[in-house]
């Protein structure tokens, strides 16, 4: 599941990533992440941070804390130690920098090359 304000990066993400999971379903908004996954299940989230109505920080945390091993990944622009700390903190699985998004591809096929959490 992908969840991003931006339709271009939902569809650029899903160019990278749909021959290797059965399928893709997207979010505009964190407020839509915890509901679509309940219905959903997937068996990754691809989560923005910066949204308009639910950033992807609460969204995680919601998540979460419904479903303790779901397998979310934090994309973003954003690139700090306190971000990545509140991802780790909201139980991200990884955080993953929008300029590599072919690392999504390793992380869903085993060959993980995106900073995991400790």
């Amino acid at each position: 599941m992908i969840v991003d304000d931006s339709e271009r990066m939902r569809r650029m993400i899903k160019s990278l990533i749909k021959d290797v999971l059965a399928q893709v379903y997207e979010c505009s908004d964190g407020s839509q992440a915890l509901a679509a996954y309940t219905v959903h299940r997937p068996d990754w989230v691809f989560m923005d941070i910066e949204m308009r109505d639910v950033d992807g920080i609460t969204a995680t945390r919601q998540i979460m804390t419904e479903f303790p091993n779901a397998r979310i990944v934090i994309v973003s622009n954003y690139e700090s130690a306190d971000l990545r700390d509140a991802a780790s903190e909201a139980g991200a699985l990884a955080f993953c920098s929008k300029a590599d998004l072919l690392s999504l591809r390793s992380l869903i096929q085993g060959t993980d090359q995106v900073t995991r959490k400790q």
